[in-house]
């Protein structure tokens, strides 16, 4: 948005500016990377431009049009550097699934079933903008989006539909595709929580009972959402997800804090988390073994394989990378999926890594900002709620990779192979957009729109 001033004698203005054009350009500019490392690897690898390069090109590119058509013509004030800046981050993770594709042992066509699921999160970001144009709709029926959300994170216990990978039991086969309804259960739990707290706001900041010195609300005001947020827990305990559950605590640790305004919270959480830590450690079977992999990894080097070949990747590739497609990014298991970064990180080196660290930022900044300069308290929490649970998920997953973490098993959002959070991305971003659309547009009760001229429409507002 850019501010300017009128002469003081016509009083000041603020003029707002929509942007539209400058996204377009950018969409296109940050697909060119993924392209672009496509073709490289091609060039680097067998000399030539892929035979299919017209036809990818041609999807890839109409997809970012049919995004940017799809905002200019139904969120017009719409944020102009989110939708960039996620293409560029899809952009990479496909270009990299296709780099890896090429590793002469495994050779398959991962890439061309991942740029389908990207077609179908962004068709699925259309349908948000389409059918939710004021997100306030979504703040009408709390209790039941905690139902729905509970059944969608029951459904891989279901005998015959849920299956185990990786020791947790967290997806269903769904006519021979597999999901992870959890990723769709993150969305609709957090815009229970936003319905509940912003319905409850006023109770929830009233004085109860102390505890160490901290004043906590009364329990017949917290306790229905404790209780439903607890069941979640205890499931994706019980089905040995802990990263989702991270994301879940903290998820509803933001969203009280924001509602209540209250510091105790983000204290309490604090030492429940500590408490949960504990617990899990001496209770459950893989943190230990995560903690130590994050501890010492050489103590079992068949074990903890993974974050060692990470480490020795990031080494290999110093501060400009091996360039795409000279470095060897299948050495580390699962590649395309959890250690995906570090594939990225090896190939377009430490300087590319911290790149893609800036644009998640950009991203988590701005559902923030349209989080901040939202008019009515529930997007306020619902933005912040989904745009923090996105930052912690992003810093879980690289802190991992880097071992400044122990590993969680969450992905790289954008960039993971996988459709399940692929798609429950784009749809986070589709809610964020129409919220952000909200919080740039003019407001009825401070605004009339005098200019409306082409593209980057003007509208002067009178202070």
């Amino acid at each position: 948005m850019s501010v300017a001033k009128q002469p003081a004698a016509t009083g000041d203005v603020v003029v707002h500016r929509q942007w539209r054009n400058a996204e377009l350009l950018l969409i296109l500019f940050a697909q060119t990377f993924g392209l672009g490392g496509w073709v490289v690897t091609h060039l680097s690898l067998y000399g030539n431009l892929p035979e299919n390069l017209a036809t990818a090109a041609g999807i890839w590119f109409g997809m970012g049009i049919l995004a940017h058509l799809a905002v200019r013509i139904r969120l017009p004030w719409a944020d102009p550097l989110i939708l960039p800046c996620v293409f560029l981050l899809n952009g990479l993770g496909l270009a990299m699934i296709a780099r890896i594709d090429q590793i002469p042992d495994v050779i398959r066509h991962d890439a061309e079933q991942q740029l389908v699921w990207t077609g179908l999160g962004i068709a699925l970001f259309i349908g948000v903008l389409v059918v939710l144009r004021d997100h306030r709709r979504l703040q009408r029926y709390p209790y039941l989006l905690f139902i729905v959300g509970l059944v969608l994170l029951l459904l891989p216990l279901v005998p015959g539909l849920g299956r185990a990978s990786g020791g947790a039991q967290i997806w269903i086969n769904v006519a021979g595709f597999s999901f992870q309804p959890a990723e769709v259960a993150k969305i609709v739990l957090a815009i229970a929580f936003a319905a509940y707290f912003y319905e409850k706001r006023d109770v929830l900041a009233l004085a109860g009972k102390r505890f160490v010195g901290l004043e906590l609300p009364r329990a017949r005001d917290l306790g229905p959402i404790a209780v439903m947020w607890l069941l979640a827990l205890a499931v994706m305990v019980f089905q040995n997800d802990l990263g989702t559950a991270l994301l879940f605590f903290g998820l509803f640790t933001v969203m009280i804090y924001i509602a209540t305004e209250r510091p105790a919270w983000t204290i309490l959480a604090g030492l429940g988390f500590a408490v949960a830590g504990v617990l899990a450690y001496n209770f459950t079977h893989h943190v230990p073994r995560r903690v130590n992999a994050w501890l010492d990894p050489f103590s079992n080097y068949d074990a903890n394989l993974q974050i060692i070949s990470a480490q020795f990747g990031f080494a290999w590739a110093g501060l400009f990378g091996r360039g795409w497609g000279n470095g060897r990014p299948g050495l580390t298991p699962l590649p395309k999926s959890d250690f995906i970064a570090a594939s990225l990180g090896e190939e377009i080196g430490i300087v590319g890594f911290m790149a893609i660290i800036v644009i998640y930022s950009l991203v988590i900044a701005r559902g923030m900002k349209a989080a901040l300069t939202c008019p009515d308290g529930f997007g306020k929490l619902l933005a912040g709620g989904l745009a923090f649970t996105f930052a912690l998920q992003v810093f879980a997953i690289l802190g991992g990779i880097t071992r400044l973490l122990p590993l969680t098993g969450l992905t790289t959002p954008f960039m993971s192979q996988g459709g399940s959070s692929l798609v429950a991305n784009w749809i986070i971003i589709g809610i964020l957009l129409v919220i952000s659309h909200r919080a740039r547009m003019p407001q009825a009760a401070t605004a009339t729109p005098q200019e409306l001229v082409g593209d980057d429409s003007t509208v002067v507002i009178a202070k």
